[in-house]
């Protein structure tokens, strides 16, 4: 196992247990709001300190990675399963369908994130769903490109040949000849998404269009902080490190993962 994906996978599930042990415990409370304890350093009490409302650095952390995973886990879910099955039509179909897919996932990626989540946002409101459907949308072109371009090589492999000469339609061949085989790629390029997944919900919730109050994110944590700088800098430190390990983490091990399921890749580098 290389380096990497080690050093990846190790992150990765760190971030996982952190947001898996949320769910049963935190240090304190997520709303435990004391004003006379407000802006604390880091003690046997509060091993982050506390932010400007009196809550616990540590538990709010926490709990944002329960939230972070979520919307991750969600919005590559959608990506994945729209994307994927656009792109194996899109192959199996050929001439003007798959043209159409392709100039739609031309237009797809014209649309930010950002900017979808900001034209929901103006229809149904701020709110972790509608972050989770911008992200999600936005993944559907980045799937439909990479299914479409790995399951047109196998198209042409004999035993896919076989399979039409003995009768068998698209989507039959594609569900159980194609979609086998283009199972790596389709599995690198969803830990990818689910790095920028969680970027992008940072940054949404950042700008107070993706988690709302009183669920913690980190992209609000890290708002919320820009106001104490001065006062207490840490508070933007841990939200903005978290981020950076969990992103980190993520595209070490889709590296990682990618040389694994693909020797090829590493022998090119």
């Amino acid at each position: 196992m290389k380096a990497a994906l080690r050093i990846g996978a190790v992150l990765s599930l760190a971030v996982l247990a952190m947001a898996a042990l949320s769910l049963v415990w935190t240090p304190w409370p997520l709303q435990a709001i004391a004003m006379e304890a407000r802006l604390l350093p880091a003690s046997g009490a509060h091993w982050l300190g506390t932010d400007a409302l009196g809550r616990d650095v540590l538990s709010l952390l926490m709990a944002g990675a329960r939230n972070a995973l979520l919307v991750g886990v969600i919005a590559v879910g959608i990506g994945l399963l729209f994307g994927t099955a656009l792109g194996l039509w899109a192959a199996a179909r050929r001439g003007w369908v798959e043209q159409l897919v392709m100039r739609a996932a031309d237009v797809g990626f014209a649309f930010p994130a950002l900017l979808i989540a900001l034209v929901f946002t103006a229809v149904w409101g701020p709110g972790i769903v509608n972050a989770i459907a911008a992200i999600g949308l936005h993944a559907v072109p980045t799937f439909a490109r990479v299914a479409r371009g790995a399951a047109l090589s196998v198209w042409s492999r004999d035993y896919v040949l076989a399979a039409r000469a003995c009768g068998k339609g698209p989507w039959r061949i594609s569900f159980d000849h194609v979609l086998p085989n283009i199972a790596a790629p389709l599995i690198v390029q969803a830990t990818i998404q689910f790095a920028l997944a969680i970027l992008a919900e940072a940054a949404l919730s950042y700008l107070g269009l993706g988690t709302q109050p009183p669920d913690p994110s980190w992209g609000r944590m890290l708002a919320e902080a820009q106001s104490w700088l001065f006062q207490a800098p840490l508070l933007a430190v841990y939200p903005g490190l978290a981020i950076m390990l969990t992103v980190l983490g993520l595209n070490l091990l889709g590296d990682g993962l990618r040389d694994q399921l693909d020797p090829k890749q590493e022998a090119q580098r």
